[in-house]
């Protein structure tokens, strides 16, 4: 981080920081040619080639296995521009809703593993990324998301109709689930129209 922001994070004004910079007070604080000065910041994780990572996609049908090859090349290419040594690529067609997902729950098992890489959040999980991520910290490994950003609604509506079948296979048992959850799908589409 820059000195300014290290003045910041302690409450101290920037003169005091760079008189602790001068008198070699703050430890593995360096100067650039540019003259700014960059203080190592201990809660960032270290980017380096000793970060084992792995690359997780997910796809929710076999319709999209063509966004899962293009999503892989994506996710291995920001982990090699991050410095990552890659030592599992996962590739797993399923909804994100599932939390049965064997390759997935593999990667979370694993503890050779120091990141987990995903280009979407909802591609680790649908629900309770919070919930993974607060797990693999406290061992000391974290899931890493690439972008922040919203993904399609398709795919949101593919998601809910999981959910309803789960449910509705629950309640009403196997047989009517089916013929219940074609209902739901017909009313949803009806209103969608």
């Amino acid at each position: 981080m820059k000195l300014s922001d290290y003045a910041q994070k302690l409450g101290v004004c920037y003169r005091t920081a760079w008189n602790h910079f001068k008198q070699g007070l703050i430890p593995g604080a360096y100067q650039l040619p540019t003259g700014t000065v960059i203080v190592p910041d201990k809660d960032e994780p270290k980017l380096n080639q000793d970060t084992v990572a792995a690359v997780y996609c997910r796809v929710s049908s076999s319709e999209n296995k063509d966004n899962l090859e293009s999503q892989c090349n994506r996710v291995t290419q920001y982990c090699t521009a991050r410095g990552y040594r890659i030592a599992r690529t996962v590739k797993e067609t399923g909804s994100g809703v599932n939390d049965q997902r064997k390759q997935f729950l593999s990667l979370i098992k694993d503890s050779a593993i120091d990141v987990i890489v995903v280009e979407h959040r909802d591609r680790s999980t649908r629900f309770g990324f919070n919930y993974v991520q607060e797990l693999l910290k406290s061992c000391g490994r974290r899931i890493e998301v690439i972008n922040e950003a919203d993904n399609n609604k398709n795919e949101l509506m593919e998601d809910l109709i999981a959910i309803i079948t789960s449910f509705t296979a629950r309640y009403y048992g196997q047989r009517r689930s089916k013929r219940k959850t074609e209902k739901i799908i017909q009313e949803l589409t009806d209103d969608k129209d």
